[in-house]
């Protein structure tokens, strides 16, 4: 099977193609995230849909027929479950109707899941733990079932009050990061949650005028999950924290069409997936430099602290922000802003896009 079978629609120059392409292969990459695949029948079918020949309802008829005369097709590795969510995320794709509520969030779990989950569009009753490989088979805290209501809830009407005016993109995207964790993380429901979460984010991100129409949710809807199960994880004693830099990355591909490498290794808690040979080599290239420094007396020992910080926490990102300095030392705005100024002068950062409030590399 063709390991992109929309890719050609994706980047179709006809409106409605490309965007049903997108729609159908965001929602074939997203059964990932719960380790499902779908057929071969599935593709056959989207590619009609794409094609004009089928509607989204005649998409979803044929599944249900083709199920019904094969009900052993699909049963033992979850195939069915993921060819009928497929064609339901698609169909909520293309359409345009969305409300920022609770109640359409429930909604969405409801029509991607009826039929398939007997909780479909229900609130857990039970509190639930599970197992991540990203944590090293350690669980997030998910949201405890007596609060559940009043927890998203809140949530939505604390976005609904937050205004992004004169917000900087990294700040923007920061918010939208921490935003979505937190609403991943109440985990409203027994099963489905990632999926119905991403579905009711993409339209949401088009209220606020982003495009998202790429491939970045398909082909790495592994690493959305990973990066949000990091955002709300803590083990102090083992000084790991929950950050929401791997989501932050994610969104900059997302939204801005951005190319930084998506690599789940990189969140996992354990050092066995780390690189400690070229940590090594960093670490020394990174005293060297502030040996430099200190030597050229261009900074004064706090700033040489904060340069060091930095380079710990932002050092292997392909790029970050004033946001992220902000974020890492406690600075205020305008002082991170000078900070990053300065480490540009003295050659040990370099702008990769923009002043300021753009974007900023280490050197190597």
């Amino acid at each position: 099977m063709n390991k992109d079978p929309f890719k050609e629609y994706i980047k179709e120059s006809e409106p409605t193609k490309r965007d049903k392409g997108y729609a159908w292969h965001t929602a074939i990459g997203l059964q990932a995230v719960d380790g499902l695949v779908t057929s071969e029948y599935l593709v056959r079918t989207a590619v009609r849909n794409i094609e004009g020949e089928i509607t989204f309802e005649e998409a979803n008829a044929l599944l249900q027929s083709y199920y019904k005369e094969n009900p052993t097709c699909g049963a033992s590795d979850r195939t069915e479950e993921a060819d009928k969510v497929s064609a339901r995320i698609a169909a909520l794709l293309s359409e345009r109707a969305f409300s920022f509520t609770p109640n359409e969030y429930l909604s969405i779990h409801r029509r991607l899941f009826t039929g398939i989950y007997s909780h479909a569009g229900c609130i857990r009753n039970y509190n639930i733990t599970k197992k991540e490989w990203v944590l090293n088979g350690a669980t997030v805290l998910y949201g405890s079932a007596t609060e559940l209501q009043a927890t998203l809830e809140y949530d939505f009407s604390e976005e609904k009050k937050f205004s992004y005016k004169n917000l900087s993109m990294d700040e923007i995207i920061h918010h939208l990061a921490v935003f979505i964790s937190r609403l991943w993380q109440i985990h409203v429901f027994a099963e489905g949650n990632t999926r119905t979460t991403a579905v009711f984010f993409i339209k949401y991100l088009r209220t606020l005028g982003f495009d998202v129409t790429n491939d970045i949710f398909a082909e790495n809807a592994w690493y959305f999950r990973n990066s949000l199960v990091r955002a709300n994880y803590n083990d102090l004693i083992n000084d790991i924290h929950e950050t929401t830099e791997f989501l932050e990355v994610f969104l900059h591909n997302l939204l801005l069409n951005e190319n930084h490498p998506l690599y789940n290794r990189s969140m996992h808690i354990s050092d066995t997936f780390k690189e400690p040979e070229k940590a090594n080599i960093d670490i020394k290239k990174a005293n060297i430099d502030l040996e430099k420094v200190n030597i050229e007396n261009a900074f004064t020992a706090k700033t040489v602290a904060h340069i060091q910080t930095l380079r710990d926490a932002l050092g292997s990102l392909i790029t970050f922000g004033r946001s992220d300095v902000q974020r890492v030392l406690g600075l205020k705005p305008t002082r991170s802003t000078a900070l990053l100024r300065e480490m540009v002068e003295q050659g040990i950062i370099e702008p990769v896009m923009g002043h300021g409030k753009g974007k900023y590399r280490f050197r190597k």
